[in-house]
């Protein structure tokens, strides 16, 4: 008796295993059969996404890594808008195969979902006024109730505001890409974002400053984030990105938008 329930658990976790085998090898084979990859995107975070309102195109560094994703598989791109949010919630309801707009890779993101080796360094400073240049020289000087920081919500930039500056008056503001803009005009004072973002303004809009650009207050790496469930397809995005980085492609498209 023990004998055949033995023979039966094992039959059960082979024939487990070959369904799990085979639906992960449908994901991959499914997308090239449809004929296209849907990309969530948030578009409002340059230089890395950004939805352009005069073409009504999406365009920035991971807009074209994932169009290069596309090309990959040999399938067109279909893009779903998303927000930062909503960014974790809509991956984990599969309204897109993967999302792509300046995610930062976190244990947090990576116990709720999929995501794939870095493909860019970043980490978080501030931009501020050029005039307030010598103003804010540290979290200290910026933590103060007089001092207006503006935030996007729900992505890590409000989260570490909330942890590092509880002292100042904070803001949140949606979309993203007006914030650089209201701090120019003096409707607050700092935005916590990444050297990424805050370069991209800088050279964008003289009234800027990013003044610990080469000293940010951390270190992370931006990576694709993906629901659970589609590993085979984290492993063929994983070895896409080494090929960009082996290949050029990715100094390339940094030194286009970033540097």
């Amino acid at each position: 008796m023990r004998k055949f329930i033995l023979v039966l658990l094992i039959s059960i976790l082979i024939t487990s295993s070959l369904a799990y085998a085979d639906n992960q090898s449908n994901i991959i084979s499914g997308l090239k059969a449809r004929g296209f990859l849907k990309v969530g995107t948030t578009g409002d975070y340059a230089p890395q996404s950004w939805l352009n309102p005069v073409t009504g195109n999406y365009e920035g560094f991971d807009v074209e890594l994932a169009e290069d994703l596309a090309d990959a598989l040999g399938v067109e791109i279909q893009y779903v808008p998303t927000s930062w949010p909503n960014l974790m919630k809509d991956t984990l309801d599969n309204k897109f195969d993967i999302a792509i707009c300046g995610i930062t890779i976190t244990q947090a993101r990576k116990e709720q979902a999929l995501m794939s080796i870095g493909y860019l360094g970043n980490g978080k400073t501030i931009l501020i006024r050029g005039e307030d240049e010598d103003k804010y020289k540290s979290l200290d000087d910026i933590n103060k109730p007089e001092v207006k920081v503006m935030e996007n919500p729900g992505g890590l930039n409000e989260k570490f505001a909330r942890e590092n500056l509880p002292l100042a008056t904070l803001i949140i503001h949606s979309p993203n890409d007006e914030i650089p803009g209201l701090i120019a005009d003096g409707q607050a004072d700092v935005m916590i974002t990444e050297i990424l973002e805050a370069g991209y303004y800088v050279r964008k809009d003289s009234r800027l400053a990013a003044p610990l650009i080469h000293a940010p207050f951390n270190h992370g790496e931006l990576g694709i984030l993906m629901p659970k469930g589609k590993e085979d397809l984290l492993d063929f995005v994983n070895d896409f990105i080494l090929q960009e980085k082996e290949s050029g492609r990715i100094k390339e498209l940094a030194e286009k938008y970033i540097y």
